[in-house]
């Protein structure tokens, strides 16, 4: 019954049949869009109706030196008992950052499940993924961080036009048990938390890059190298992260830290391998990430993403005022290929397709991160050094 009733709100304003007045704080009247129509129904969806995470660990202490943060991307509820998953719920490390497509929820086995008003099936995702063991594993085990994809969010490759992102990100943040925190005071799904003490200070930064994005370019060229699904943006008004997030980032990389871990959901470095979801199909965006870092006077940036079923390492030199490296993290369960020919100007060595998970190793003496992929048995298969200081 509740999604036949929302489906209706939908379908009335669709049609140009304004709904009933809602009431919002000191002011009624007819909803302005279908989004907020919605809004004022999942208002009233009850508690029960939200999947939660099995209870998982406290974040490290404020002024806790972390050494060691592990990271990882798209994982498949619906596929069996995920080797990667078990090998990270052994390992050593301070933290767990778990960075979108961490259920697919717009699918139903091979088949796309996405025009559900009450999003049955990224609830059942989310459900399902509660119940897995190797999940639970990892939650019992390591402090984790989260940030979503568009897998997470509701549809794949989508943006701001998604009509059930409200919900979605309610869906995301009772989940994680964010709904209290900080993160669930505003529209949007990004977060910090710095660690450890001045002169070993981490800030983690996760980025929201699905909610607020505005549409991408499709090619003219399919598969084409470079162009296989989208093309650089020439609009003058394309945006990644939308006006607050763009402000509450500028506020973030004034504060104090001498490593600063930003974490983007798609990759933000590549240019010129592949022309699949990246920061490079927003190219003015992407310009004014390096721009902000800069102008900001923020050190110690290194870029961490996942979204790409294959795992990179990338290096590149000229666009901060230092080296600036990223380590890529895809997948946890669904591998496509066993080897890459992507080969990106920016990229170190050959990319890894098979399983994997991502490590990060701080050595605060020398001022170097050890940057490592690791396959889905814990061994390292991908390693460079990037200096933060």
């Amino acid at each position: 019954m509740k999604r036949i009733i929302a489906l209706g709100v939908v379908a009335g304003f669709a049609a140009c049949q304004a709904p009933g007045p809602i009431s919002i704080p000191g002011i009624t009247r007819a909803p302005q869009s279908a989004e907020e129509a919605l809004e004022a129904y999942y208002r009233t969806l009850p508690d029960d109706f939200y999947p939660v995470a099995p209870a998982g660990l406290p974040l490290p202490a404020e002024d806790t030196v972390l050494s060691r943060i592990l990271v990882a991307s798209c994982h498949d509820e619906e596929l069996g008992d995920t080797p990667a998953l078990r090998s990270i719920a052994k390992e050593d490390a301070d933290l767990f950052l778990m960075i979108g497509d961490n259920v697919y929820g717009d699918r139903d086995g091979p088949a796309y499940a996405v025009n559900e008003a009450t999003l049955d099936e990224l609830r059942e995702s989310f459900t399902d993924l509660a119940a897995r063991d190797d999940f639970r594993s990892v939650r019992a085990h390591l402090p984790m961080m989260v940030a979503w994809d568009d897998h997470d969010y509701g549809a794949n490759d989508a943006g701001r036009e998604f009509p059930f992102r409200r919900l979605s990100e309610r869906i995301h943040e009772r989940f994680w048990g964010l709904d209290s925190k900080d993160v669930g005071a505003w529209p949007g799904t990004y977060y910090a938390r710095t660690f450890g003490p001045e002169g070993k200070r981490t800030q983690i930064i996760m980025l929201d890059t699905r909610y607020f994005r505005s549409p991408l370019t499709p090619t003219d060229e399919p598969g084409v190298v470079g162009k296989e699904r989208y093309v650089p943006s020439t609009d003058p008004n394309q945006d990644m992260l939308g006006n607050d997030q763009w402000t509450w980032l500028e506020n973030q990389l004034q504060k104090p830290a001498d490593l600063r871990l930003i974490v983007s959901s798609i990759q933000v470095l590549p240019t010129d391998g592949h022309g699949w979801e990246a920061w490079s199909r927003l190219p003015a965006e992407q310009q004014r990430l390096y721009d902000l870092i800069t102008e900001t006077d923020a050190n110690g940036v290194v870029f961490v993403s996942g979204d790409r079923h294959t795992a990179f390492l990338y290096r590149k030199d000229g666009i901060l005022p230092y080296p600036v490296y990223e380590l890529t993290a895809s997948s946890l369960n669904k591998a496509w290929a066993e080897d890459s020919p992507e080969k990106d100007s920016a990229q170190i060595g050959a990319g890894y397709p098979p399983e994997n998970f991502g490590a990060i190793n701080i050595d605060w003496e020398t001022g170097s991160l050890d940057l490592e992929v690791k396959d889905e048995a814990g061994e390292t298969v991908r390693h460079t050094t990037a200096k933060f200081r």
